[in-house]
């Protein structure tokens, strides 16, 4: 979840919220009028361990601005850096030099997507930024996405290509919980892990996407079972339920089970 690093209360309230991680924001949630203070909120946060296990995140401003370099050195002792507006792996390179931390990469350019096998190489997380990428696009919002889906598709595969985790753009709309779970379910079916979210109300229903339902759990331990059967332990293909099934849809009914709560 994205909290402003200048909002204390938000920063208080997140203590106590059901997001995997927290990302303090520095760059676009933070006005430039506000950026000393919000360096010292965070610093705060992180001295003090605010989130307990959960992650640390703090995304900084771009290390070619003003304030890049002192966004860095207000994040020391994040669990993970997020640098925006990614263009090259040289922009991770050049974080490298200042810090240890884990990064995510922000892509948000139409040169972070072309170059998204070299950035997932050095990265620990990609993260779809689709309001930035739009506006760089020339494009506009569509319904179902349909012109972001190369950018989604382009990320899920590097990301697995290099181990790094896959994560999807905010939903702007926090009163569109329909259209919020929609835009969570095409995530989780683009092989996203993740979705980024700006509002407590848009947790509950980013996890319970992400999460096998109880059919999707109930249809892998049948899979399962079937396989285990004595006929077919030998097997590399057999009917289930009517389908053809493979030993690779038993590796996928097994990652199913592992994912679940």
């Amino acid at each position: 979840m994205f909290v402003p690093g200048s909002n204390a209360r938000a920063i208080e309230k997140a203590r106590g919220l059901a997001c995997d991680a927290v990302i303090l924001d520095l760059e676009d949630a933070v006005g430039d009028g506000e950026k000393a203070a919000a360096r010292a909120a965070v610093q705060a946060a992180i001295a003090a361990r605010a989130f307990g296990p959960r992650p640390t995140v703090v995304r900084i401003n771009p290390l070619t601005s003003p304030f890049g370099v002192e966004d860095l050195k207000a994040a020391h002792g994040a669990d993970a850096i997020a640098l925006p507006k990614v263009t090259s792996d040289a922009d991770l390179a050049a974080a490298r030099l200042l810090t240890k931390a884990p990064l995510w990469a922000m892509i948000e350019t139409p040169a972070a997507v072309l170059a998204l096998p070299q950035i997932a190489r050095s990265a620990t997380a990609l993260v779809l930024g689709a309001n930035d990428l739009l506006k760089e696009l020339g494009a506009r919002p569509v319904a179902g996405r349909s012109n972001l889906h190369y950018a989604m598709s382009a990320l899920v595969t590097a990301a697995r290509a290099h181990g790094a985790l896959a994560l999807d753009s905010v939903h702007n709309d926090i009163a569109d919980m329909a259209g919020f779970e929609s835009a969570c379910a095409m995530a989780r079916d683009f092989g996203f892990d993740g979705k980024t979210v700006i509002h407590p109300a848009q947790i509950d229903a980013a996890r319970a996407a992400f999460a096998p339902s109880p059919a999707e759990m109930d249809r892998a331990r049948r899979l399962l079972a079937t396989f285990a059967a004595p006929q077919n332990r030998d097997k590399g293909v057999i009917n289930f339920e009517g389908q053809m099934v493979e030993r690779l849809d038993a590796q996928m009914a097994q990652a199913v089970l592992d994912e679940a709560p």
